[in-house]
């Protein structure tokens, strides 16, 4: 933490105040010396911070302005918290500067400790926490995962990984056939039934904790496709299932949403199919924005987990033949990129 960072100056400033009052009203007696350490960064803009001190813990958002809103981030932990969800206490917060004073859900993510073993009982407590915000009633004041949004994700695949990554430019007819591909995708999408989508839950956002799973990064929260998360669950980008595994759990979690009244497709295969489809329009999304991050913001550490990407969307066109036409554009894309 250099010493010239002056917004990290202006957060331990603001920080003293709060913890002064956060003990103050808890009648905790004085704040005690504590240490403030960097606990995480991620892909935007955000990091965060851990105070620690004679037993206490707390975890202190730092969201720059105006690259950063903590508002949806607020407003989201209170919408999960009615849901029962383990999200965050929200102890303090200075929206117009994007500091957040939050309550300290470990250490540990699923990713840090998730193995073939223990792996059934973790996601079985992922499942229960996605069914209890997915039952919530849609009526807070949320984007849609409509048409121009899902548009505007998959576009970042030629934009930012074939303009920028393999320095490509669509063919007329390899524009035709994208155009076709992704139309399909988007309108998959868009005939599934609705509910709270969080948008990136996978085990890097969740904690072990009690209750588990705490829930983390849910600030881009929309109404959309039933089968987003459940999909995003099991196609990390960080760790990969045999496919026979994946399909399980997908199947335990279909038993357990419909039984729940979530309104997810009345067919296993059509749910199965919707999930395969909402996973590739989610993996071209994440390609792109791998590539946007290296070439646009100078991290290019994420490019390395985009061969597993490709390697899900092959998967998937292996056993769904509208696909077919995909593949065939990746392999040209590919081909042209090594010539």
């Amino acid at each position: 933490m250099p010493d010239h960072d002056v917004r990290l100056q202006q957060l331990t400033a603001w920080l003293a105040g709060q913890l002064h009052n956060l003990f103050r009203s808890n009648a905790w007696g004085e704040v005690p010396a504590g240490s403030l350490t960097a606990a995480s960064s991620d892909a935007s803009f955000r990091r965060y911070f851990r105070w620690e001190g004679a037993g206490h813990s707390f975890v202190i958002m730092d969201a720059p302005p105006p690259q950063e809103n903590c508002r949806p981030f607020v407003d989201i932990d209170h919408l999960l918290a009615t849901a029962g969800v383990n999200v965050p206490v929200i102890h303090a917060q200075e929206l117009e500067r994007g500091f957040l004073l939050l309550g300290d859900l470990g250490r540990q993510t699923y990713l840090d400790i998730i193995d073939q073993d223990n792996a059934d009982g973790l996601f079985a407590d992922a499942i229960d926490a996605l069914l209890a915000f997915q039952r919530l009633p849609m009526d807070a004041v949320l984007p849609s995962y409509d048409n121009a949004l899902l548009r505007r994700e998959v576009e970042l695949f030629p934009e930012w990984y074939v303009g920028r990554e393999l320095g490509l430019a669509f063919s007329e007819a390899q524009q035709a056939s994208w155009q076709r591909v992704s139309q399909l995708l988007i309108d998959s999408a868009l005939a599934q039934p609705k509910v709270l989508v969080h948008r990136d839950y996978m085990p890097r956002n969740l904690m072990q904790s009690t209750p588990n799973p705490g829930v983390l990064d849910f600030q881009d929260a929309v109404y959309g496709p039933v089968t987003y998360d459940i999909t995003c669950l099991f196609k990390d980008a960080f760790l990969s299932w045999p496919q026979p595994r994946v399909e399980g759990w997908l199947r335990d979690y279909w038993d357990k949403a419909r039984a729940a009244g979530i309104p997810v497709q009345p067919a296993f295969e059509d749910f199965h199919r919707a999930s395969d489809l909402m996973g590739v329009q989610r993996h071209l999304k994440v390609i792109g924005i791998f590539a946007r991050i290296c070439h646009r913001d100078g991290k290019p550490r994420y490019l390395a987990d985009v061969p597993r990407f490709f390697a899900y969307i092959d998967e998937v066109i292996a056993r769904r033949p509208e696909l077919i036409e995909l593949g065939q554009l990746i392999a040209e894309l590919k081909g042209e990129a090594r010539s």
